[in-house]
């Protein structure tokens, strides 16, 4: 009975130590695939180039090339969350535009990546008191920003991670200004040149829908957000890109798809205007300026017939995939975030609209110049 006992006893242990083994392996998987770009410290990175390419030179072995560029083609982000308050973003935003120009310029997304890397992501009470002291640091010349995340492990994730979210916010521009004449008149200027995507004067509701379960077709969570208003109220571009997608989906209705220049933001703006939903002009390929009106709120979706008013609420629908992998663009592995701190961040800057009476469309007062655009244009 006892030998019994004593064996059973064993077998429980082994059970267990097995369990535990694959719970250790299956959590080094994930966190290599979360943290995929901080996998080898920088400068493990930089030797490894080089033994790539005196290999290469000395016609090294070619399935060891083959399985070197194989795992170099997977090394890319996968994961991101984005839980930055808009105050946060607001103050690190402040701090860059009001050192442009001095010796010290602070980037603001490097300061948010800083803060983020110190907790894992999150923000606690503390974290504006840190951007804070961070940035007088900088300024004052006691520390450089590489000096202050040495010994921060997971800073290059977030660096890279944020700069994919936001690099298209902030920068040079020009854009035409009132004047007390009524004339307008362009301007230089350095700051936000990214958009609220309603117009500025139309009303709308939202909250944080983030995740919510939606039911339509297949059970699935909410990867964008709600801006709740009235039918016909003008859409705005958010970041200035161009067209990818412009069409009926049996989900989003009429919707828009505009890509970032730089290829690693496309915005989706769906549910537009029944009979009416874009702006006229827009086509598949179109370039579109930040802040130009690109449609029209509406209800269609949910339905495989075109032009159906099958959502109950109207509301637009927009969301911001990031891509770091064009393999991410249409699969399974797509990275949606959280898009409810960046809207409320991007209210500070609402486009003016007026409507053409002739053509029923809107357009913006002000017209804005981008040098995104210029620069994307020159290497087509």
């Amino acid at each position: 009975m006892w030998m019994d006992r004593l064996k059973y006893i064993k077998r429980a242990i082994a059970g267990e130590c097995v369990l535990l083994t694959v719970l250790c392996l299956f959590l080094c998987a994930r966190e290599r695939e979360i943290f995929p770009v901080v996998a080898r410290p920088a400068a493990e990175e930089e030797s490894a180039g080089e033994q790539e390419n005196t290999d290469e030179s000395v016609g090294g072995n070619n399935s060891e090339n083959d399985s070197t560029a194989e795992e170099k083609k997977q090394d890319y982000i996968k994961w991101v969350e984005f839980h930055v308050p808009e105050e946060l973003m607001s103050a690190a935003y402040e701090l860059d535009v009001e050192t442009y120009g001095e010796k010290v310029h602070l980037d603001w997304i490097r300061l948010l990546a800083y803060v983020a890397a110190r907790h894992g992501g999150e923000f606690p009470g503390s974290a504006r008191a840190e951007l804070y002291e961070a940035a007088e640091k900088l300024r004052s010349g006691e520390t450089t920003m590489e000096e202050l995340t040495a010994q921060l492990q997971y800073y290059p994730y977030y660096e890279k991670a944020y700069s994919a979210i936001l690099s298209g916010f902030v920068g040079e521009y020009k854009i035409q200004k009132m004047q007390e004449d009524g004339s307008l008149k362009w301007e230089n200027c350095y700051g936000l040149k990214a958009f609220s995507p309603v117009a500025k004067g139309f009303y709308y509701e939202d909250y944080d829908d983030f995740g919510v379960s939606r039911s339509y077709g297949y059970a699935r969570p909410h990867l964008g957000h709600d801006m709740m208003g009235q039918i016909g109220t003008p859409i705005i571009a958010i970041e200035s890109g161009y067209v990818e997608a412009l069409g009926w989906n049996r989900y989003g209705g009429w919707r828009i798809g505009i890509r970032s220049f730089d290829k690693k933001r496309y915005y989706y703006y769906a549910h537009l205007r029944q009979n009416f939903p874009y702006n006229k002009e827009l086509k598949e390929g179109s370039i579109v300026t930040a802040g130009d009106v690109i449609g029209y709120m509406g209800h269609t979706g949910y339905s495989d017939k075109e032009n159906v008013n099958n959502i109950k609420v109207t509301h637009l629908h927009w969301g911001m995939q990031l891509i770091f992998d064009e393999s991410q663009k249409d699969s399974n592995n797509e990275i949606w975030i959280d898009c409810y701190q960046i809207t409320r961040f991007l209210y500070k800057n609402r486009c003016e609209t007026v409507k053409d009476e002739e053509t029923k469309e809107w357009h913006r007062i002000c017209k804005m110049r981008d040098p995104a655009i210029d620069k994307f244009t020159e290497n087509e």
